[in-house]
């Protein structure tokens, strides 16, 4: 353990440059609370979307990390926001128009579209909660509905009343003349027609913890700000659980970042100390554009998990959470493929060179053996050639090329043949165009069939790449690259692929030269 610890203290990894952030906040003493609370937040106003997965993901490997370096104990909290009031009616769920009959209204009130929780707000805490049991995650959840009227918020609350007037000094000072004259940092939640109110307040009175407002109605009304009357606007929100809560770590999305200050700054006024922040770049759908809780575009956790394992999006949620990076189906083949190599890796690494293998931040340090013998790219071409429908019609290949292996053996091997043989018939299989070779191609393709027929090598890639590579150079491809790009387009249809000794190796010598033979003759193209 100390050579694991000494290791982590000195790891550029993310996760641990995070932790030594977190621990140094307790440099002097231990915290009060008894623990180190790292918290996720998430606004319930549409399903969840891999981005929501991907900051509880990225927070629990900070988690882990600290746990290496730390004695301390740890909570990771999931808060929901589903108080908020529905402000826009989702793309993507069923029953827009009864929706619309209940704008504004907080997301634990609004009925639940699909009729199967009793809101709208508990379907998608719901859904949340499935996503990240899926992943095993180590969590306790929260509802700021139940954290609000269960009186779990009013000692903060309260506080609020008392120092209104520098909370508003605060928020004014982010807002535009127009909207400072109506702005208020408490959301009165109407007792007539359950909305919540964005009005200006006619009274603050702290001693009474009370405020007062005109209703839609024209009245004057006055209610307790505890007790679930009242929520905080979303930016006081931010700030005041976490003095309520003393948070110690959050990370958010980089459109938050520009209000990092305006969290801060509140969460002092109310007695508390602001956590440590860690701001990631957003996910892109494949336009480019932001992923969108209400619009529904991107990658859904589920649409990954149809295509790949877990541990692969786990992969792709660890690199470079400071880049922006596009997220859609293609991206899937090569997140399993890097996670595997780096499984591969991990076990003949030292321990510096693990705690800077994402592998060790996906599984916790408990990292398990590759059993893939065949890279998933590889795999999506051989189901292409060999027009699989199921995962069986991959394994009499693969049995030939690695005769140990097998799907009790290789389980994971096993569930990549099957995301394989999906994704070849989603995504590869509308896509492909093959075309006819031109007559250098032809000649070099003839060569290389010959080559294979004399073939006394056996099923070793990198002895048929070798001549795969002695046949284009003879035939004066230059650069070599346009001979590979030729094997692609003639014989899978596609622009780019894997290495082909490798491929030949795992298709066959006899196949490939029946796959040139109906290439050359046009079968392909038909």
């Amino acid at each position: 353990m100390t050579k694991l610890r000494d290791a982590a203290m000195n790891s550029k990894a993310w996760p641990f440059e995070e932790a030594r952030r977190v621990l140094k906040r307790y440099e002097k003493a231990p915290p009060k609370k008894g623990y180190v609370l790292f918290e996720t937040g998430y606004g319930p106003s549409g399903l969840p979307h891999i981005g929501t997965f991907g900051e509880v993901a990225r927070t629990t490997m900070v988690r882990r990390a600290f746990e290496v370096i730390s004695d301390i104990p740890t909570k990771l909290l999931c808060f929901s926001d589903d108080m908020d009031g529905m402000r826009k009616v989702p793309e993507n769920v069923p029953n827009q128009e009864m929706l619309r009959g209940h704008m504004q209204k907080p997301l634990t009130d609004v009925p639940d579209p699909f009729g199967e929780f009793a809101s709208f707000g508990d379907h998608n805490n719901a859904m949340l909660r499935r996503f990240l049991d899926t992943f095993g995650f180590d969590y306790e959840f929260a509802s700021a509905t139940e954290y609000y009227k269960s009186g779990k918020m009013d000692e903060i609350l309260l506080h609020a009343a008392e120092r209104y007037d520098d909370i508003m000094k605060i928020m004014l000072a982010s807002l535009r003349e127009e909207r400072q004259q109506t702005y208020s940092c408490f959301l009165p939640i109407s007792p007539k027609t359950g909305k919540v109110l964005y009005v200006p307040l006619t009274n603050v009175d702290a001693k009474a913890g009370t405020i007062s407002y005109v209703d839609e109605d024209g009245e004057e009304v006055t209610v307790s700000v505890t007790g679930g009357n009242v929520k905080l606007q979303w930016k006081p929100d931010f700030g005041a659980r976490w003095a309520a809560l003393d948070v110690d770590f959050e990370m958010y999305g980089k459109d938050h970042s520009t209000n990092t200050p305006i969290y801060d700054g509140i969460c002092k006024v109310l007695g508390g100390r602001a956590p440590e922040h860690f701001t990631y770049e957003l996910f892109l759908d494949q336009n480019g554009e932001k992923i969108s809780k209400s619009k529904g575009n991107g990658l859904s956790i589920d649409e990954w998990l149809t295509y790949a394992s877990s541990e692969s999006l786990s992969y792709f949620m660890y690199l470079k959470p400071k880049t922006a990076k596009r997220m859609y189906f293609d991206v899937i083949p090569k997140a399993v493929d890097e996670y595997h190599q780096q499984l591969k890796a991990y076990h003949g690494q030292d321990v510096a060179a693990q705690v800077n293998n994402p592998v060790w931040h996906i599984h916790g340090g408990q990292v398990p053996q590759s059993h893939m013998v065949v890279p998933f790219a590889m795999l999506l071409n051989l189901a292409s050639v060999a027009g699989a429908t199921d995962k069986s019609g991959l394994w009499g290949f693969i049995k030939r090329y690695a005769p140990e292996a097998s799907p009790e053996a290789n389980p994971d091997l096993d569930q990549a043949a099957e995301f394989a043989v999906r994704y070849f018939r989603d995504f590869v299989a509308p896509t492909r165009v093959f075309r006819l070779p031109n007559d250098q191609e032809r000649a070099a393709l003839q060569d290389l069939a010959a080559r294979l027929k004399d073939w006394a090598g056996g099923l070793d890639g990198e002895a048929l790449q070798t001549m795969v590579f002695a046949v284009g150079t003879e035939h004066g491809f230059d650069p070599l690259r346009g001979w590979f790009t030729a094997l692609y387009e003639v014989l899978l249809g596609a622009s780019q692929g894997p290495r082909f000794g490798g491929f030949v190796a795992l298709y066959g010598i006899d196949e490939t030269i029946a796959l040139i033979g109906r290439a050359l003759d046009g079968a392909l193209v038909d």
